[in-house]
């Protein structure tokens, strides 16, 4: 469930510099698992930021973190622009 959320708030922080008419997909990601995520951990929260973007690559890095702002998660990813 972590690395599902974490592929997706990375792969959309990329989608959201996508001019309309292209697409992206990841290429590669890596996860580390810092702290566990339980029923008792509560509300999580993932966090995606864009590292940078050319015209067929892009790279973000993402974060899930507890109600009290503790890292549970991170990662980075690596995504293929390409036209729709």
């Amino acid at each position: 469930m972590a690395a599902t959320l974490l592929d997706s708030c990375m792969g959309l922080a990329i989608h959201s510099t996508l001019e309309k008419g292209l697409g992206s997909t990841t290429l590669e990601f890596k996860i580390s698992f810092v702290r566990p995520i339980t029923p008792q951990t509560g509300l999580i929260r993932a966090e995606g930021t864009v590292l940078g973007r050319g015209r067929r690559v892009g790279t973000a890095e993402g974060r899930i973190t507890d109600s009290q702002g503790r890292l549970l998660v991170h990662g980075t990813t690596t995504c293929l622009i390409f036209e729709i």
